[in-house]
């Protein structure tokens, strides 16, 4: 895999992580006991983390990037063995 490739790769998975950890934690100013702040929504959070939540992005994107690498390194995962497991049928 080159280094363009692998990048491109980890910040792809990165990408679609970050929406996935987006809503951990997340409490609204209607569930929380603190008034609302004016002007705002009532569904808006009480507190972002985004750094938090960041973090955790890089952390969970990269062991699934290794896992991947892991599995493209070691040949575990052929395209032969991947258009068998889908039951597409090419011609060479």
């Amino acid at each position: 895999m080159s280094p363009a490739t692998a990048v491109a790769s980890f910040v792809l998975i990165w990408w679609i992580t970050l929406f996935a950890v987006l809503p951990w934690g997340v409490r609204s100013q209607h569930e929380g006991e603190d008034k609302l702040a004016p002007g705002t929504d009532p569904g808006a959070p009480i507190t972002l983390r985004f750094g938090r939540k960041l973090a955790w992005t890089t952390v969970i994107a990269a062991l699934i990037f290794a896992g991947f690498y892991g599995s493209y390194v070691g040949h575990l995962l052929s395209l032969d063995y991947l258009v068998n497991l889908l039951g597409v049928h090419y011609v060479e």
